[in-house]
């Protein structure tokens, strides 16, 4: 029997067109979803494929306004007793936030998987038509549900949990933290490292209309007070810091923090380092701060988004939740 498969289309490299096999410069977004349809349609993939242009843009660009159609279109496959699974083709840029965003919002009854490339279509060992292959490869396994929104890029499937970018160029660009990768594929094989983790199939939040504002601030040597005051508004419900070693920030920063948090916007410590727990620390209780755990800054303002959107204001009901992921 033929698996039916969802593609939604967002743009990003994987359509880019650089008009030169060796450019460097190349523009995103450019090859639609039909056409880009029929050039996979001669590698031979078992899998009936149909397409949706959500978007064609550079991922740079991709938001709210695109993240509310992505995920209504996302919802419809899923539900649709036709398709067997949904893949999504995505800029790099901001792949690690769109795929946890999905993870967060969408049941994991049918593989999910988001798939990009790091060189145009256009160019010397373009890896999009691999990476596609390999994304057809993963949502046409039944295994693959029950895992959440996965990610496949250079022969290596990541978890939306885990996976963040760590190049600019190459094939090799992603990473995943705490886990590695949770399986490796090829067009013609797949291999997973453990059973399907999703104990609750069921969405963890429900997508809001409007996200509330929260705000990733970056430490660095020389941070102060003052610059964390001139860079959160009034309608700022959240900060993520993006801190020094695990969450660690400046005297007069965390003074600053303190005072937010006991105005009651939520503010979390994350770490600006590419791997490492921030864990909760003995201060943390009265500065009223919550610990990011595993969680990147990106990562963490999408959980906090969530959480704020809900209601919740508690700095312990929000650690649980970070604890939680």
């Amino acid at each position: 029997m033929t698996t039916k498969l969802t593609v939604l289309a967002t743009g990003g490299t994987i359509a880019g067109i650089a008009g030169s096999a060796i450019a460097h410069d190349y523009r995103a977004g450019e090859i639609g979803i039909e056409e880009y349809l029929e050039r996979v349609g001669g590698l031979g993939l078992e899998a009936e494929l149909s397409g949706t242009q959500i978007a064609n843009i550079d991922s740079a660009d991709i938001g709210p306004h695109v993240w509310h159609p992505l995920h209504s279109a996302a919802m419809a496959g899923l539900g649709d007793e036709d398709c067997d699974g949904v893949i999504v083709t995505h800029g790099t840029d901001t792949l690690e936030e769109t795929a946890f965003l999905l993870d967060l919002t969408l049941p994991a009854t049918k593989p999910v998987v988001i798939v990009g490339a790091m060189r145009p279509a256009d160019a010397v060992g373009y890896d999009g038509l691999r990476n596609f292959a390999n994304a057809v490869r993963v949502a046409s396994d039944r295994q693959a549900a029950g895992r959440g929104v996965l990610v496949v890029m250079g022969d290596r499937v990541f978890a939306a949990r885990d996976v963040y970018k760590v190049r600019t160029r190459g094939t090799e660009a992603f990473r995943g933290f705490p886990r590695e990768s949770v399986g490796l594929v090829t067009p013609a094989s797949l291999d997973w490292f453990g059973a399907p983790w999703r104990s609750d199939t069921s969405a963890g939040f429900a997508l809001p209309d409007e996200l509330p504002q929260v705000e990733i601030v970056y430490a660095y040597a020389g941070l102060d007070g003052p610059s964390i005051a001139r860079q959160i508004g009034k309608s700022t419900s959240g900060v993520i810091l993006a801190g020094v070693g695990e969450g660690n920030m400046p005297e007069s920063v965390r003074q600053e923090l303190v005072k937010l948090a006991r105005r009651g916007v939520a503010v979390v410590r994350a770490s600006r380092a590419n791997e490492g727990l921030v864990d909760r620390e003995p201060e943390d209780d009265a500065n009223g701060f919550v610990a990011a755990r595993a969680l990147n800054p990106q990562k963490a303002r999408i959980l906090l988004q969530m959480l704020v959107a809900g209601g919740e204001t508690d700095p312990a009901a929000i650690q649980r939740a970070f604890d939680g992921r």
